[in-house]
């Protein structure tokens, strides 16, 4: 089958089996799995123009949901904490799909930020695995296997918020958190990922919130960034009718429908496997993908 807008000819059920076990591990992570989707069609599927990240935002929008439907019936969504990413990322997504399309139009060079994100991403995963190890070990028991813990907000000011998680009290400021999040939605906005997949790794090994607390905040904020970069990028075509810019809604809607599956599956079943070999596999293929993308960047520009 071919996909008109993206140019890429590749049988259906190929995107949907890619999407869903890559959503099916991810989404136990908390985030939603774009950030490897997007090296999928780059290398995979040969898919390089500037309208990947917004059908990689398509694919966001559409499994999203049943990931963030969960983390809300189990009372684990730190609405404080999400309002502060959407209200941050937001600006970014913008800024960042403009660079996309007017400086990073060329594929070599979009590699290469993309390696540089996924360097970023592995490396913030690998030191959240080894601190979680140092955690278990002192406190000698990493808990029963599929007990779910509510969150329950304290207060919540412009100034910090605070919450209870599992019988610990955690704050955190939320000017910082908008600052954070303004970074990284221009990241996410150039790379298509909505900015959840950096922001989330950051906030459990810098700031040291909970990863259960967090997971919620960052799907929902990349729900509602990616809307926001589907329409920019819509937007933006009309400026730059010589680019591939609109997203390739039949290739993200296959995606989609495979990320639907694989969310809701993967967060059905996350009980069952250890958050550390998680987030160990998910270290080991962003650091494999970010290697390659770097190394063959700096190969060819010889």
């Amino acid at each position: 089958m071919v996909f008109p807008v993206s140019g890429v000819e590749v049988n259906p059920l190929v995107p949907f089996v890619v999407a869903f076990i890559i959503s099916f591990f991810t989404s136990m992570g908390g985030v939603s799995g774009a950030f490897l989707l997007l090296p999928f069609q780059v290398s995979f599927l040969g898919y390089t123009a500037p309208s990947v990240s917004a059908t990689n935002h398509v694919f966001n929008i559409l499994a999203i949901p049943s990931g963030v439907y969960r983390f809300v019936r189990e009372g684990r969504m730190l609405w404080p904490l999400t309002w502060a990413v959407i209200i941050g990322t937001l600006p970014g997504v913008f800024i960042g799909a403009w660079v996309r399309i007017v400086y990073l139009p060329n594929p070599d060079s979009f590699k290469l930020f993309v390696g540089f994100i996924l360097l970023y991403i592995g490396w913030r995963l690998l030191l959240d695995v080894c601190r979680r190890k140092s955690d278990n070990k002192a406190k000698g028991s990493t808990g029963p296997a599929g007990t779910t813990h509510s969150v329950r907000v304290i207060s919540s000011t412009l100034r910090k918020v605070e919450f209870d998680y599992d019988s610990e009290i955690f704050m955190f400021s939320t000017p910082m958190v908008y600052g954070i999040c303004l970074f990284v939605g221009i990241a996410g906005g150039i790379y298509g990922i909505g900015g959840g997949s950096i922001v989330a790794p950051f906030f459990v090994a810098i700031i040291g919130l909970p990863v259960y607390a967090v997971a919620g905040a960052a799907l929902m904020g990349t729900f509602v960034t990616s809307i926001a970069g589907v329409v920019f990028y819509q937007i933006l075509a009309e400026f730059h009718p010589h680019l591939s810019v609109v997203p390739d809604w039949r290739l993200g809607a296959i995606f989609g429908i495979g990320g639907i599956l694989g969310m809701y599956l993967g967060a059905r079943t996350q009980k069952y496997v250890p958050a550390k070999l998680i987030k160990g596999m998910l270290c080991v293929c962003v650091l494999l993908v970010a290697g390659s993308y770097i190394l063959n960047f700096f190969h060819f520009s010889r």
